[in-house]
């Protein structure tokens, strides 16, 4: 998946953020930051949506932030429904955009499943509100279930990726579809799919790696 992986901390509003760094084999052209799960669920930064996500990424020659949330693994803090999460996904980007000034002048993306999509909107939505333009030039979302841990007004790309499992046994079709009408998403949904993408995830990343290639287009 990645030439190397390194590991390294950032510091959020309730302590140590662990994070994965995937690197790709060609030079970098930007970096994503990929969400996880639901951490109560068995969510981690190694869940194999996330990771599917990441090889997108990673084929697009960008370096890939994948992060523990609060209370797993060695983050620390406990679940927060989101609401931490984001402060301390918020405080994550700040401080990798220090830190790696370089990738930051690439293009930036933003990945989130399941629970992770939660977080991803909304901390989309506070820092192009806090710094009063567009964070990310993409946001790929799989599996939304953003509504279910929403804190905040949500504003989104209108080119935003969402995809959604026809099957989905956690969140059902129909609740994606409602969360995404009002703002005029459009939903990809792979038939015979379920939450987690068994059986999927080759077509995942294959449509996910398409998805990215536009950020080159001229």
């Amino acid at each position: 998946m990645a030439i190397k992986t390194e590991y390294t901390t950032f510091n959020g509003a309730a302590g140590r953020i662990d994070c994965a760094i995937d690197w790709p084999e060609s030079e970098p052209r930007g970096w994503a930051l990929a969400l996880h799960p639901h951490p109560l669920h068995g969510g981690a930064r190694d869940n194999k949506v996330v990771t599917t996500l990441a090889r997108a990424c990673l084929m697009q020659g960008l370096v890939v932030v994948r992060p523990d949330f609060r209370g797993v693994g060695e983050s620390e803090g406990e679940f927060d429904q989101a609401r931490g999460e984001t402060e301390d996904m918020q405080a994550l980007v700040d401080q990798f955009r220090e830190r790696y000034p370089a990738l930051v002048a690439g293009k930036q993306v933003l990945a989130g499943f399941s629970f992770g999509t939660a977080v991803a909107a909304q901390l989309y939505s506070a820092l192009a509100e806090r710094d009063g333009a567009a964070p990310f030039d993409a946001v790929m979302l799989a599996g939304p279930a953003v509504s279910r841990f929403l804190f905040r007004e949500v504003s989104l790309p209108d080119d935003t990726w969402l995809i959604h499992g026809e099957q989905d046994e956690v969140v059902p079709l129909a609740e994606a579809f409602d969360w995404a009408r009002p703002l005029g998403l459009p939903v990809v949904v792979l038939p015979g799919a379920g939450h987690f993408f068994h059986g999927k995830l080759l077509v995942l990343r294959q449509l996910a790696t398409r998805h990215l290639g536009w950020l080159w287009q001229p």
